[in-house]
């Protein structure tokens, strides 16, 4: 959720070795890339090279043009399901986050040269950040001149306010990386009023010794904080015109776009921010007057508008969408179509995660694992187009990837063993073999509901589909109290560290309403490696991080790996500046124009 032409500047590389950057969070759509998938993961890994940090010279703007680039008129955005939220301290879905870029700024931002390059550039930040006393304290400095849309200069004031708000308990969605990093596991405890109140951090925590300057203090060395400060849901709210839950509807803006009609699930107009200056930001470009989202258009009506591209279609886009499965071949048989797509392997694992406060028997869980038919679900997402049997929880986007683990026999029998689930399945009372299934109501979410339904059932399972409505379906499965005993989650590292995988969906200490642990684990082996890998350097917590990996899929078993997502999205004929973007893992929103 988390990048344009670059001029060549000097940079600095991460503190820590093997610190790396892709994109993160929740996945909330079908996906679809190449045909060849032994290349395709071949790709993926080299997607993950390594992020350097940069330097004032590197941050400092405007971004480097795109050739060919034209100011003025309206980009067309097609999306099917509306936003959940657009507060940046509830973001950690891709499509907000999407968004978010378009809208927000933070301290720091990705930046990628379009070869799978990516480095960590000041943002609201001159640089990247200043790290000391071995990594524990993060200075940052502010830029001059970065205002909001009202014309109010960001102060450290409002960085301050940004990362307290996130200790409110109506913050409930988002990342909470840096807010456990300060404070604890139990760090909403420490600032139960999220700072709106007369109480705030100590400066032994958080420090604004003035209006430019921020200071991180942490118990241990943290170098990965300045990605995770580029993260969405870090970016900054000004404090002067918080409203609280209410900002969820009627954001302010500091990225070169705002806000100018909001009709939730239905419609989002952007327009230029006339307070954005160019001159802040070494990323975004302003070249389109605005931004036109039109939410509730499904996938395949996407699909056929695009490749007819007439009318507004012309100067439109999938934003999050995928080329529909069954139009793939009309788009990759015709030459003039097809050179409108951007292709890319994603770092989502798509799985289906068992409610473990309600399916308590690990041999039903096992069986389900061996039930599930991957074939069956990517035919649906278009095949070798949309994906890849995963046979693990860790993607091929992850630094050390074992591509041959495979607990469950999934390549082996990627259409499901049948015979082994029937066998796990022989001494479970029939009470237990009913499971209430939650799917997405969208065109994929229907697609997928069938394929868990039949593979399911083809083994003895009775299964009670409820739907539920696909902008809020991660807010709906995120309650602890959810009625729903299984469901299909996607999750995507926040940058390629396996740490970003386990802490946020396997931790224990993350099971609450709105956390990501959508499976409700709590294992104390698993807290034992994960306390373990937080303390050690990059090497030897990749092999701790690949023990709890093993440890979970087969000692706990709380989510059947089902397929690795691939992206493949149509644009208009009119669209400029288009290409993968490595780091969000969707056309690069950040340098789009119109032809004409």
């Amino acid at each position: 959720m988390k990048l344009t032409s670059r001029r060549a500047r000097a940079i600095v590389v991460a503190i820590a070795a093997g610190s790396l950057a892709l994109t993160g969070c929740s996945e909330n759509k079908g996906s679809s890339s190449n045909k060849d998938s032994k290349k395709d993961q071949k790709e993926a890994s080299a997607q993950s090279k390594a992020v350097v940090y940069a330097d004032a010279a590197a941050s400092t703007g405007p971004a480097a043009e795109v050739p060919g680039a034209k100011p003025g008129g309206t980009i067309t955005a097609y999306q099917e399901a509306g936003l959940s939220h657009l507060d940046p301290g509830q973001i950690y879905v891709s499509d907000a986050g999407q968004v978010a870029n378009l809208l927000f700024r933070g301290l720091t931002n990705f930046s990628e040269d379009g070869k799978g390059n990516v480095s960590v550039v000041g943002d609201l930040a001159t640089d990247a950040g200043k790290p000391s006393d071995g990594g524990k304290t993060w200075t940052y400095t502010l830029k001059d001149g970065v205002k909001d849309q009202n014309g109010n200069e960001i102060t450290s004031a409002d960085i301050r306010h940004s990362v307290e708000r996130t200790y409110a308990k109506f913050i409930f969605d988002g990342p909470t990386y840096l807010q456990t990093w300060l404070s604890g596991a139990d760090y909403r405890k420490t600032l139960p009023d999220g700072g709106f109140g007369k109480k705030h951090l100590p400066d032994t925590v958080l420090e604004t010794p003035d209006e430019k300057t921020v200071v991180f203090h942490f118990d241990k060395a943290r170098p990965d904080l300045p990605q995770t400060l580029a993260m969405p849901g870090y970016a900054v709210v000004p404090e002067k015109t918080d409203t609280k839950e209410k900002y969820d509807k009627a954001p302010v803006a500091t990225g070169p776009y705002k806000i100018s009609e909001y009709k939730i699930g239905k419609a989002l107009k952007l327009v230029k921010n006339e307070n954005w200056d160019p001159k802040t930001d070494s990323v975004r470009h302003q070249y389109v007057d605005g931004w036109d989202f039109q939410f509730g258009v499904t996938e395949s009506t996407q699909t056929k508008r695009l490749i007819s591209d007439q009318g507004e279609a012309k100067s439109a886009i999938q934003f999050t969408g995928s080329v529909d499965s069954t139009q793939i071949q009309d788009v990759i048989s015709n030459p003039a179509v097809n050179k409108r797509t951007i292709k890319g392997y994603q770092p989502y694992v798509m799985q289906l995660t068992f409610n473990l406060d309600r399916v308590k028997n690990k041999a039903v869980r096992d069986a389900v694992a061996y039930a599930v038919n991957s074939k069956s679900l990517i035919a649906g997402e278009g095949g070798a187009y949309g994906g890849d049997v995963a046979p693990n929880l860790f993607a091929p986007t992850l630094p050390g990837y074992d591509a041959t683990y495979d607990p469950y026999g999934r390549l082996k029998a990627p259409q499901g063993n049948i015979a082994k689930a029937q066998e796990l399945l022989k001494s479970v009372p029939a009470a237990e073999k009913k499971l209430v299934y939650a799917y997405s109501n969208s065109e994929a979410g229907q697609k997928r509901k069938v394929a868990i339904e039949d593979a399911l059932t083809k083994v003895g399972f009775d299964v009670v589909s409820k739907e539920v409505d696909a902008a809020s379906y991660y807010e709906q499965i995120g309650k602890l109290a959810n009625p729903y005993d299984i469901y299909i989650t996607g999750w995507g590292q926040d940058w390629p560290s396996a740490g970003t995988v386990i802490t946020p969906i396997y931790d224990g200490d993350q099971v609450a309403d709105g956390g990501s642990n959508y499976s409700h684990i709590k294992d104390p082996k698993v807290q034992e490696l994960i306390n373990k890998a937080l303390t050690q350097e990059p090497t030897a917590a990749a092999k701790t991080w690949e023990e709890a990996h093993h440890y979970i899929m087969e000692k706990v078993n709380p989510a059947a790996p089902l397929w690795y997502t691939k992206q493949f999205q149509l644009f208009g004929s009119n669209i400029g500046g288009a290409r993968y973007s490595t780091e969000s893992s969707y056309i690069d929103v950040t340098r789009l124009f119109l032809k004409s």
